[in-house]
């Protein structure tokens, strides 16, 4: 506990609250700008809670129906596009990133070793492009440049033998879904899975949104807000998210065979952080709920991150004894 900052023990054991909505008025006061929450549980209509601000020079309130970019969650977007082109024979996870892109072959190392499969499993061993130098203050204008930042770099480890988060892979993986449909990645998400769910607060980045509709998105330290900044980030509504998600676990988003497919290969609940903009996005299968935090406010140097998720749990408890009262 010595070791512990005092503020995560803080958040974590002052008294649980009496709602949501009380506990995320209090998870502001950790210096998140906005908050917003989402929550589905089985035999209840869909709860929306937010607080702070969606813009705070405008002093434009936080919006529960506001957009967001979403992040790192998009990775279960992009696993379920390759499911369903595995599925119909189009792709297999046992060919190679050479089998694919020989034009890789010796711009990244063992490129003739490394299968889709462990590129959907982050195993391939292919260094993460987010960690080269300046990339978060000097963001690669597109994909090729994005994946120059790794070409000719040596690999962190022998393909298959470990576990390794790396973005790379998911780039590599849009642009073979791109080369396998003949078409944008996100246009071929929104065929097999936006359309088919009803979802239409859901967009494949920041230039198809209306900013007015997007959260700002905060770092601490710079005054500006950094909402037009463009990671690459996919952009919805919490409910969007949760609906996805939901689809997602009760198999409802899957024809024949496919969800066995994607249960081989990757996750069912996940993360998103960018400069601005943190997601959690989980299933909690013992109160069949599904549950989104959206908070607008980051700082890659110190607990924000963990902050939100301390946030996120007391939230779910919060939930959890609301389902057994």
């Amino acid at each position: 506990m010595f070791f512990v900052p005092w503020i995560l023990v803080k958040a974590w054991i002052i008294p649980l609250p009496g709602t949501v909505q009380e506990q995320l008025n209090e998870g502001l006061s950790y210096g998140f700008d906005g908050i917003v929450v989402y929550a589905d549980q089985s035999g209840k209509p869909p709860a929306f809670y937010a607080a702070g601000w969606k813009n705070k020079e405008n002093k434009i309130p936080a919006d529960p129906h506001a957009l967001f970019k979403i992040a790192s969650v998009g990775k279960l977007y992009d696993a379920v596009a390759i499911t369903k082109l595995v599925g119909s024979k189009r792709l297999s996870l046992d060919s190679t990133l050479a089998d694919y892109f020989p034009e890789l072959v010796g711009r990244i190392e063992n490129a003739d070793r490394i299968t889709l499969r462990m590129m959907v499993q982050h195993r391939s061993g292919i260094p993460n492009l987010t960690d080269t130098p300046n990339f978060w203050t000097n963001p690669p204008k597109n994909s090729k440049e994005a994946l120059e930042r790794v070409l000719d770099l040596p690999a962190d480890f022998e393909p298959g033998r470990k576990y390794a988060y790396s973005n790379t892979n998911y780039l590599l993986i849009s642009e073979l879904i791109e080369k396998t449909v003949g078409y944008s990645k996100f246009q071929y998400i929104k065929e097999q899975i936006l359309t088919p769910l009803g979802l239409k607060n859901t967009y494949g980045s920041v230039k198809d949104v209306d900013l007015d509709n997007l959260m700002s998105g905060y770092y601490v330290g710079i005054d500006e807000d950094i909402k037009t900044a463009d990671y690459g980030s996919m952009i919805a509504t919490a409910e969007d998210v949760g609906i996805f998600l939901r689809a997602l676990n009760d198999g409802s988003l899957f024809r024949e065979g496919e969800q066995e497919i994607y249960s081989s290969i990757y996750r069912y609940n996940h993360t998103g952080l960018i400069p601005g903009y943190q997601t959690i996005a989980k299933y909690h299968p013992d109160m069949d709920a599904v549950v989104i935090q959206f908070t607008n406010t980051t700082n890659f140097d110190g607990y924000n991150w963990n902050l939100s998720e301390i946030i996120y749990s007391r939230i779910v408890k919060i939930l959890r004894r609301e389902k057994s009262s």
